[in-house]
């Protein structure tokens, strides 16, 4: 046998030595007098751990001499990547790595661990926070690139978990992968598993608390608010989660400024949900939001073993022996280096992405891991993709329904489903033309996977019930890029509508409601009184108005607020200053929660921003608008009063010429008003420099890219050169 593979408790891999020129555990001496006490007490700790499992089948010598012999003989070194518990998606890392320790060990593999910081967007949302949310996906990935190139890591085992970090981890390993490609290295490439954390069951709101919501929604009616005690209504439909309790904050702010409840009876209330929201066993919240949308897409690009992707619990021993093993089957095979993989599936994800309605953030991390990786992607190839072939929606996935993640789970738990590869069967069996000879972790391509799959859905689960369709839902799927006359480009995440939504937005004319900032915009969309407002303050003279109902629709005699309700009088409330460079690039999750429970505005108005939106955002969400009114960009010079055409059809929206529209014409400007409005302009990005200074300046994404390629540093930027094959 080779040095260091003595006493293997899986002879598998016994003479398993990773091919590469160098090794600086044996040419150096400093990694070899440091790290063997780290790995001792690594494995020291798992032993602990595990010696009463009946199914841990013990450690080898685990001595300084072992490990030192291990490290210069170039056997595999893995970096388990954990995040930190203070995430509700991480409170078992401790313990999960010292299962895949222990099995790296029994593989004659050396393991190392490091964790890295997890900002909760939840947690995030509503404050400044969200500020640093983007940001920290950049330092994520800047930091696994540090400690794994710094400790030279041949592969990792990414214990992934939610929001920015699965994405962060993955660019940060690319890089790591693309610059081991350069000769004069001579190291290995980059392999990797992720094995995703497993879903949080959603909550229930308790009995006591429902009554107590009802007597709010009973005085709600008393005092002729029917529209709080709807909206109250549909939201108790919900399963419970942080975002569901982000719009009952938005609904008892409301019956505050009503009358209707007392602050401190509102704050018992909104207390009482939130210590019935998280299960104590934590997890990946169950909306369809960026935690779940990064599982889909690790998964669609071929990084989660089968067995591990959709779990209700914390991996048993099993399920870690089998993800290290397929880790190690890897090592050696470069077309299951990082960048090969991502190379060749990443068309594969855009359709997976657009099929299961997942998160507008993607459109954000997906280029900035290609771009990592080397390769010169940007929004726009994933609108090649996007428009080279229709893709249905076919996930019917649903918070108020009994469809959601933690349900999806629980189907591929029993076998009714099989995760990833009945999405990727449904799309194969539509005619989606998906890379089935993909390489994945497990060792085969999606073909060979899905090939002994007679159905992507068990018969014995009911249509109705299940998250997976094999028969498309609707033919609207996933996330457009717009484009306009006053920026270059946006997304618009359609799965989010509505059918009818879609159908009455498009060619409809909006008049602008203008904010600098979320929190203005925030405290206006919870008003009692918004639809009142919004006609006494808004400039809207008889020709104005009936111009809209010739374009719109609506009948001379309505009201203003009749024609609110009808849409003749559609909104768009423009958010701006709320782009990288000018906040961080938080989400406008609030402000969306607050509008869609505002009955009556929800189904006639849109936001807009060029910050982003959250996964489980519904509506029309038009967000990364580029350029970014910090930087000159178009939506930094609308104001109160301008009128967008929206032409959802021909991914359109326009600002229109105000004295062309009035004189019966629809005619967009020739270009966004910048030299005329420069002084309103130039007083706008003073106050976005003041409020700026609100965040930490090391967390500032000034030397980055813009949205359309990923937000990513201008080093990383200039690296992406690689032509990709999509």
């Amino acid at each position: 046998m080779s040095a260091g593979n003595a006493h293997l408790i899986n002879p598998e891999f016994a003479d398993l030595i990773v091919n590469e020129a160098g090794n600086p555990y044996r040419d150096c001496i400093q990694g070899r007098s440091n790290e063997p006490i780290t790995v001792r007490a690594l494995l020291k700790r798992a032993e602990d751990l595990l010696g009463s499992d009946p199914n841990f089948t013990g450690l080898s010598d685990y001595s300084l001499a072992e490990i030192v012999a291990r490290l210069t003989a170039d056997r595999p070194r893995i970096a388990i990547i954990e995040g930190s518990p203070d995430h509700p998606a991480h409170l078992f890392d401790y313990e999960h790595g010292l299962r895949t320790a222990a099995r790296v060990w029994q593989n004659g593999g050396v393991p190392f661990t490091f964790a890295i910081p997890v900002i909760c967007d939840g947690t995030a949302q509503s404050n400044i926070g969200q500020s640093y949310s983007l940001a920290s996906r950049n330092h994520t990935a800047q930091a696994v690139n540090i400690n794994f190139e710094g400790h030279s890591y041949h592969a990792a085992y990414v214990m992934a978990g939610c929001d920015k970090t699965p994405t962060g981890i993955l660019a940060g390993l690319a890089a790591a992968d693309r610059a081991r490609r350069e000769p004069e290295r001579g190291t290995a490439p980059v392999w990797a598993v992720f094995v995703p954390a497993h879903v949080l069951r959603g909550g229930s709101i308790p009995r006591t608390t429902r009554a107590k919501l009802a007597e709010v929604q009973r005085r709600a009616i008393a005092v002729g608010d029917r529209q709080l005690a709807d909206d109250i209504e549909e939201n108790s439909r919900y399963i419970l989660q942080c975002s569901s309790g982000e719009a009952f904050l938005g609904q008892l702010n409301r019956a505050v400024g009503r009358g209707i409840v007392e602050r401190p009876q509102a704050d018992a209330i909104l207390d009482e949900l939130a210590a019935a929201t998280c299960h104590e066993k934590g997890g990946i919240c169950a909306f369809n939001g960026t935690g779940n949308s990064s599982r889909t897409l690790v998964s669609a690009l071929g990084f989660v073993p089968r067995n591990a992707e959709l779990l209700l619990d914390e991996p048993d021993l099993d399920i870690v022996s089998a993800s290290v093993d397929a880790l190690f089957r890897m090592i050696n095979q470069p077309e299951y280096a990082v960048c090969d993989m991502l190379a060749a599936n990443y068309a594969n994800a855009i359709r997976v992405h657009n099929a299961t309605g997942s998160s507008s953030n993607l459109m954000l991390h997906m280029p900035c891991v290609m771009r990592h990786a080397g390769f010169d992607v940007t929004l726009f190839d994933y609108e090649k993709v996007r428009d080279a072939h229709p893709v249905p929606d076919i996930f019917a996935h649903s918070l108020t329904q009994g469809r959601d993640t933690y349900v999806l789970a629980q189907q591929m738990q029993a076998g009714l489903n099989s995760g990833m590869e009945s999405i990727y069967k449904v799309l194969a069996d539509l005619g989606v033309p998906m890379d089935l000879d993909a390489p994945t972790v497990d060792g085969k391509t999606w073909g060979q996977r899905i090939a002994a799959l007679k159905v992507a859905v068990s018969p014995e689960l009911p249509e109705e019930k299940s998250v997976i369709r094999s028969k498309p839902i609707r033919a609207i799927s996933g996330t457009d890029v717009m484009r306009g006359n006053f920026f270059s480009s946006c997304t618009l995440k359609v799965s989010g509508m509505a059918s009818e939504q879609v159908r009455r937005f498009d060619g409809r004319v909006f008049l602008v409601r203008h904010y600098e900032n979320e929190t203005d915009c925030n405290r206006e969309l919870q008003s009692t009184t918004l639809v009142k407002t919004l006609c006494e303050t808004m400039e809207l003279p008889a020709a104005l108005t009936d111009r809209l109902r010739a374009v719109n629709g609506g009948d001379a005699g309505d009201t203003l607020e009749q024609m609110v309700i009808k849409g003749t009088l559609a909104f768009a409330f423009v958010i701006a200053g709320q782009g990288p460079k000018a906040f961080g690039m938080p989400e406008m999750f609030a402000p969306s929660a607050y509008l869609r429970h505002q009955g009556i505005l929800e189904k006639t108005s849109m936001l807009m921003t060029d910050g982003r939106y959250s996964g489980v955002t519904k509506g029309a969400c038009v967000g990364h608008v580029t350029p970014e009114a910090y930087e000159g960009g178009g939506i930094g010079a609308l104001q109160t009063g301008d009128l967008l055409w929206v032409r959802l059809s021909e991914r359109r929206i326009d600002l229109l010429d105000r004295d062309a529209f009035l004189a019966g014409r629809l005619e967009p400007l020739a270009a966004p008003p910048l030299a005329e409005r420069a002084g309103l302009i130039a007083e706008r990005h003073a106050r976005m420099e003041k409020r700026k200074r609100q965040v930490a300046a090391c967390s500032w994404i000034d030397d980055t890219t813009s949205a359309e390629t990923g937000v990513v540093p201008l080093s990383v930027d200039r690296r992406a050169v690689l032509a990709w094959k999509g």
